[in-house]
């Protein structure tokens, strides 16, 4: 060793022995970049550390700040927990509470910078670590929160709230197999964490496990029966399994359990709206902003889903003013430029309408992080024709489960026309409409991306795709014999349909392709299936691969797909109406031309449309902002 930097240790060693901490510090620092691979320089440092880190303060006066703190008076808190800081400054603990402390008072450099203090104080203190974690993914600084909670991690692997916390990161950023992954990791740590039950669910049902996310949630549930957040989430499981009473019954009792639980309230409104009970929709959504103003989706539920509401101009400057939020998270941020949109859409302020729509789109792409050339669609489409491009395929043949259910799917482009046609036929009193299912997607795409071989489609697979599709169908309690499935991307699962349903009616919808793909554009889609919705260009690719892959099926299977013009259908009701129940093979019923009347509910964008009469037009509005669509008009003229 230099005799230079021995001088320098010997020196910090008397600045501690004469009480001069910061200093011997700020030396050994010093020294320690000049020498940074020196093992003594190393080691004394790591001596100095440790001996600070033992220097606490009395625990009973610790505590006694703490409860101050729980108590309420939290400024008081702070002014002790800072004066005792200052007695004991190099006890990591202090800090870490100050910045908890700050953080309760949304400071939050302040608490940063306590976090940080912390953790220079003793690099390996989990829980600075993940506090410092929680306080950056407050503020939006994702990246920076995901590297303190695996530091965290790699310091105490059974670190329950850092696996939940991760978990819920990923879930936000759609990185959904890694959020499962540490939810997992949460319950395997704390069985009884049911939060992390919960928000295991939550994944689940975002990726259409449904039977998986009832049983997270009941798990959540049966250790706190009072968890609101898990009560509402077991209303949502019911909602989607179309038990509307159900769904309300635990809606009404997470209310019960907070009155100002909002998301519940918003629930509620939407089982409303799809029941065609539009007032009391109404009711509920203002509510609900009522109880919250910063409520971004009971704003988009009013203005762009109730077609007869108009916000007044407090809502308006209300949202406007909300959308200059600093704080706004980015899926807020997309609800209210679509609401904004929608509002000078119907104000006939086009410039407006345009600004915030694609604003709106930008940042929905750009959340789901989509590419029409990276994304898995052109490799899905290309794969499902390698499966079918051969002469012959396995078929469900002689299987006798005990299923007399007899499904009809209804499919084409999303906004194409298929919740007219499933209103239509579910009008008629021997059908049951399930609506957007999207079971065989579930069922599908894994199959499809896991293996695009002919020999994929075995006898086994087939009837893997038959049985569980039919256990969806039978946890919908149904009574009718023919049920309606018109989720309208299963259109790329014809072939894997007619092989586990050769007896199906697949009923396509064709319509005006312009008028189709703007009405798709205008839509804030919920879920992952529309990825392609949010960028012209994208839809135009994406409606090619849709025409091309129609085009193979037909070829694939003559004859047992059932084309239906959405523009016909609405000029010649009747006709067209009879003919399509004739394919079903279902007698006329003069209900199905008062399908407008029908009361059952229906969730999709089309919820209200469907209860009016039939019109006319509707595939000509798109001129009227011809020149703000150029994309769109020159890119699908050719189909």
């Amino acid at each position: 060793m230099k005799l230079k930097t021995q001088r320098a240790l010997d020196r910090a060693k008397k600045m501690l022995k004469d009480g001069q901490i910061r200093e011997a510090e700020t030396l050994y620092k010093e020294i320690l970049k000049d020498n940074p691979n020196n093992y003594k320089v190393k080691k004394e440092f790591s001596n100095f550390q440790n001996l600070e880190s033992q220097k606490q303060a009395p625990k009973d006066q610790v505590q006694s700040i703490i409860n101050l703190f729980n108590e309420g008076q939290v400024d008081r808190a702070i002014d002790q927990i800072n004066t005792l800081s200052s007695m004991y400054p190099s006890s990591p603990l202090l800090f870490n509470i100050s910045g908890a402390f700050y953080k309760s008072k949304s400071l939050y450099e302040i608490a940063i910078e306590k976090f940080e203090k912390a953790i220079i104080l003793k690099s390996n203190y989990a829980e600075a670590h993940y506090n410092l974690g929680v306080t950056l993914g407050e503020i939006g600084k994702i990246n920076e929160a995901i590297v303190f909670y695996k530091n965290a991690l790699n310091i105490k692997k059974e670190y329950p709230d850092a696996h939940n916390n991760l978990g819920n990161i990923y879930l936000a950023l759609s990185q959904y197999e890694l959020s499962i992954e540490h939810f997992e990791w949460a319950v395997a740590y704390k069985p009884d964490f049911a939060e992390a039950h919960n928000n295991l669910g939550i994944v689940n049902r975002t990726i259409g496990r449904l039977s998986e996310a009832g049983k997270n949630v009941d798990k959540a549930l049966s250790i706190n029966p009072n968890f609101v957040s898990a009560v509402n989430f077991r209303g949502l499981l019911h909602h989607d399994m179309n038990q509307h009473e159900e769904a309300i019954k635990f809606f009404d009792k997470a209310l019960k359990l907070d009155s100002n639980f909002v998301d519940a309230l918003n629930n509620i409104g939407l089982v409303y709206r799809e029941k065609n009970q539009v007032n009391n929709a109404i009711e509920a959504f203002e509510k609900t902003i009522e109880l919250n103003p910063n409520f971004a989706n009971a704003y988009y539920n009013l203005i762009h889903e109730i077609k007869e509401y108009r916000p007044n101009e407090k809502q308006i400057k209300t949202i406007q003013s909300l959308l200059k939020s600093s704080n706004l998270s980015q899926d807020d941020r997309i609800v209210l430029n679509f609401t904004l949109a929608k509002v000078n859409e119907d104000l006939g302020k086009n410039q407006n309408f345009f600004k915030y729509l694609n604003e709106g789109n930008k940042l929905r792409r750009e959340k789901l992080n989509y590419s029409f050339i990276e994304y898995e669609d052109q490799n899905l489409f290309e794969n499902i024709k390698k499966i079918f491009n051969f002469k012959s395929t396995s078929k469900v043949k002689n299987i006798n489960d005990g299923n007399s259910i007899k499904p009809i799917f209804i499919l084409g482009m999303p906004r194409s026309g298929t919740s007219l046609v499933e209103q239509i036929i579910s009008s008629h009193p021997l059908v049951y409409g399930a609506g957007e299912l999207n079971a065989i997607g579930q069922i599908c795409v894994p199959l499809i991306n896991k293996n695009s071989e002919p020999s994929n489609l075995s006898v086994d697979v087939v009837h893997s795709i038959h049985n569980n599709y039919f256990d969806v169908l039978n946890n919908l309690r149904i009574k009718e014999k023919v049920i309606t499935d018109k989720a309208p991307l299963n259109f790329r699962f014809i072939g894997h349909i007619l092989s586990a349903f050769p007896e199906a009616k697949i009923i396509h919808l064709k319509r005006d392709p312009i008028a189709t793909c703007w009405s798709i554009y205008k839509m804030n889609w919920s879920g992952l299936g529309n990825s392609f919705s949010y960028n012209m260009d994208d839809l135009v690719n994406y409606y090619g691969l849709y025409d091309d892959l129609m085009k193979f099926w037909h070829k694939k299977f003559p004859g047992q797909i059932y084309d239906i013009s959405y523009e016909k259908l609405t000029i010649n009701q009747e006709s067209e109406s009879k003919k399509l129940l004739k394919y079903c093979g279902l007698d006329w019923d003069k209900k199905c031309l008062e399908f407008y009347k029908n009361t059952r509910a229906v969730k999709t964008a089309s919820s209200l449309q469907v209860r009016q009469k039939m019109y006319q037009g509707s595939s000509e509005a798109w001129k009227e902002y011809e020149s703000y669509i150029k994309p769109l008009v020159d890119g699908l003229k050719s189909f």
